[in-house]
């Protein structure tokens, strides 16, 4: 699914459609959408292949809304969403959507957070409930937050503190953000989380856990008219809430390049990695997203992409080589390249070789073929992406919650399809500035100790503001 939300993680419930549920323009998804008294925007994706749904919720609210100090706190609470209400105890919630054949789980990111239940269409009213009731009813106790918050701090070890790539990241991400909120790991520092206590969570659920802040989808066997009145029973029930503000500190205008190399004996595998600070759809110059989807598709859509051709197949310096890029940020995100060196090249030749890819294409730019060609990709995906009864519950719910429109998202492909040559190029450009980067380089600890090297003034397992949850287990 990398490919797909990369192109379509975009979207949020316009403005002006509480009443009768009405289709957005046939472009993508061809959702229908309502919005109820209380402020919960619903969308409804029909797909009437399989006797199945995908229920989905999502809260407009991410690590990146944290309080300063209480980094991992909206990840926490995402946990603590599984420890039962008064109805359904702690453990029951799962429990119950197994017993009627159905998968459950949840995720955390710096923009939002997400819950979602996969079940036979029948089973829809059941999940209904039990979602509902979490979202106005859950109980904090110290009891169940103790050994949860062991569980977390055991999550960051496995996944983090041991694992030398996701260290790499994590620095990389701190050396790229000065002064946004994406400079935290998602999971959070583990100094605070230790410090977290009960009332901690109380408030951030409360301060942000409301119908008027949330997004509900349901995508599958049914439409609009099923979903509404069972939606008005449940969630239409919950009263709103006044809502924070979801600010955003403004990153300064990068100055000066990065580097940070980590080297450990447990890296077998070198790995070089290459973040540039880039606009979203809702920061910076945000005018240059839709060319830097197509600029990523050219450098990084497969085997035909210029990276890998020229690094993998024709230099044969690199066993695999790639870029990405994420608008759906609320905030700015980043242009990312990676590679890793075959066996017998050093990082040197590799870094070499790849700075000047990346010259080549901010000096010389791009051709007129190739950004047809990864138009004609991007657009493809379209297909794609309509076939599973998920996949567009998944990226419109992703969008909603990151500040897009729905008739956003259904105009991607005339957007995309715009794009000329001329504005790839400028956008390469703008973002492929040697002061925008930080450069991390994982490496084999050379005399067996592992050493961090520190941020210098010069920044998946792809670097992007991550995802952490029950979900990665």
């Amino acid at each position: 699914m990398r490919a797909i939300c990369r192109v379509f993680v975009a979207t949020v419930l316009a403005a002006g459609l509480a009443g009768a549920a009405v289709p957005a323009r046939a472009q993508v998804f061809n959702p229908e959408t309502f919005t109820l008294k209380n402020g919960l925007q619903v969308v409804v994706i029909s797909n009437h292949r399989t006797p199945v749904v995908s229920h989905m919720v999502y809260y407009k609210v991410g690590a990146a809304d944290e309080l300063q100090g209480k980094t991992g706190l909206a990840h926490m609470l995402e946990h603590m969403m599984f420890k039962g209400t008064r109805k359904v105890p702690a453990g029951a919630f799962s429990q119950e959507v197994a017993r009627n054949g159905g998968r459950e789980n949840a995720f955390t990111t710096a923009d939002f957070t997400g819950y979602y239940q996969n079940v036979a269409v029948d089973k829809l009213p059941l999940v209904m409930r039990l979602e509902a009731d979490r979202m106005a009813n859950l109980l904090l106790t110290d009891k169940e937050f103790q050994p949860e918050r062991q569980v977390v701090l055991e999550e960051r070890r496995m996944r983090i503190d041991n694992e030398p790539q996701s260290l790499l990241q994590e620095q990389m991400q701190a050396a790229l953000f000065l002064n946004s909120p994406y400079h935290h790991p998602v999971i959070g520092w583990r100094s605070e989380i230790e410090s977290f206590t009960v009332q901690d969570l109380s408030d951030f659920y409360h301060r942000w856990y409301a119908p008027n802040n949330a997004i509900l989808i349901v995508s599958g066997d049914v439409t609009a008219r099923d979903v509404r009145p069972l939606a008005e029973k449940t969630y239409g029930a919950i009263p709103a809430r006044p809502l924070p503000v979801r600010a955003r500190t403004e990153e300064p205008p990068p100055i000066a390049a990065r580097s940070i190399e980590v080297r450990d004996p447990e890296v077998h595998q070198p790995i070089w990695e290459r973040l540039y600070l880039a606009p979203s759809y809702q920061s910076g110059e945000k005018q240059y997203a839709y060319a830097l989807q197509v600029l990523s598709e050219i450098l990084g859509g497969g085997a035909t992409s210029r990276l890998y051709r020229s690094l993998v197949v024709e230099q044969n310096l690199a066993a695999a080589a790639d870029a990405g890029y994420d608008p759906s940020s609320v905030g700015p995100t980043s242009f990312s390249f990676d590679a890793s060196p075959r066996p017998g090249v050093s990082m040197e030749a590799l870094q070499k070789a790849i700075e000047a890819e990346i010259t080549a294409v901010a000096q010389k730019g791009v051709t007129a073929d190739e950004v047809a060609d990864a138009k004609q990709r991007l657009q493809t995906a379209v297909i794609y992406a309509r076939d599973s009864y998920n996949t567009g519950a998944r990226i419109l719910g992703m969008a909603l919650a990151s500040g897009q429109s729905v008739a956003d998202e259904e105009a991607w492909p005339q957007r995309i399809a715009a794009v000329t040559v001329d504005e790839v190029n400028e956008a390469a450009a703008k973002v492929l500035r040697d002061e925008r980067s930080v450069t991390g380089r994982l490496l084999p600890a050379g005399d067996g100790q592992s050493t961090t090297g520190a941020v210098a003034a010069e920044p998946s397992a792809r670097m992007t503001p991550g995802i952490s949850g029950r979900e990665l287990r």
